[in-house]
């Protein structure tokens, strides 16, 4: 199994794969967790390369506990946001 994940301002999109099957792409609000219903084939995820990219995870557990760990840290202190304007051959990021 493995799991791609990249995180928006108030969506996560994650991918994966099972036992070498792709699972399809999954999209939740950024307060919850995933499960292995949300995932759809029908869904494309975006590209690995897109600046949303967030890691790679082993499991569904390993990913969710990334993202309580995160909503934690986040809750306590000023929220960061990533501004993401794709331009031609080049992206820009404004913090």
């Amino acid at each position: 199994m493995g799991f791609a994940l990249w995180i928006e301002q108030d969506t996560l999109w994650a991918a994966g794969t099972h036992e070498y099957r792709p699972m399809g792409a999954a999209v939740v609000a950024a307060g919850s967790a995933f499960t292995t219903r949300d995932f759809s084939r029908y869904l494309k995820p975006p590209p690995r390369h897109d600046p949303r990219f967030a890691g790679l995870f082993a499991s569904l557990g390993e990913l969710n506990h990334f993202l309580a760990r995160r909503r934690r840290r986040h809750s306590t202190s000023k929220t960061f946001f990533v501004d993401y304007k794709p331009r031609k051959n080049r992206v820009v990021l404004e913090f």
